[in-house]
């Protein structure tokens, strides 16, 4: 008879992704990850099939719970025209605020694709289609902010914000008083180009 699951799926996936978010895939050990989770090796194996299988659940957790909830102002069917320039505050300030977990640790994919993990086929994958999907949001906000602009210059401020979002991710383990400016610099470009005020 099969043993019936005596742990909450979604907080232990929770649990792993913050520890992999912390110290990245092959710095996380299976003591850690008993630890953090509250589960033994076993149960993380007969549940997750490996220590990756676990990681690909919290990169799922973090896509879904962290990264689509700040984008969906800017995937949702209407786009406000401030939405870009709100989401760029929001990351400006969460980089302001060390205790945060962006401003200490990054992003999650990002410090992954850095990382030996990210030689892996399918998890290179993941991190290309995150990249896309950070584009995409973005290319709506700038069609919302400024709907005039033809598409050259639309992918150019498109593409410019992109990489200062990446970039921002990448620096912000080791200075996110660097990375919150990067993308203060991102908000002016983006105001400025297309005649929109930034608020301070």
């Amino acid at each position: 008879m099969a043993r019936t699951q005596s742990f909450d799926r979604d907080t232990v996936v929770r649990a792993a992704r913050t520890l992999f978010w912390t110290v990245g895939y092959e710095s996380a050990s299976i003591p850690e990850l008993e630890t953090a989770t509250g589960l033994s090796r076993s149960s993380i194996y007969n549940a997750f099939g490996s220590k990756r299988g676990l990681f690909d659940a919290a990169v799922q957790s973090y896509l879904d719970e962290v990264v689509r909830p700040r984008l969906r102002p800017l995937t949702g069917e209407t786009v406000a025209p401030g939405a870009i320039i709100d989401y760029l505050e929001g990351l400006r300030d969460a980089f302001g605020t060390l205790t945060s977990m962006p401003a200490s640790h990054g992003c999650l994919l990002v410090n992954a694709a850095g990382a030996p993990i990210a030689q892996d086929p399918k998890v290179a994958q993941v991190i290309a289609d995150y990249r896309a999907e950070l584009r995409d949001a973005f290319d709506r906000g700038v069609r919302a902010l400024a709907p005039h602009l033809d598409v050259a210059d639309r992918e150019r401020r498109v593409t410019a914000i992109t990489s200062s979002v990446v970039a921002a991710f990448a620096l912000a383990r080791i200075d996110p008083a660097e990375a919150a400016r990067g993308i203060a610099s991102a908000i002016e470009l983006v105001a400025l180009e297309t005649g929109a005020a930034a608020r301070s």
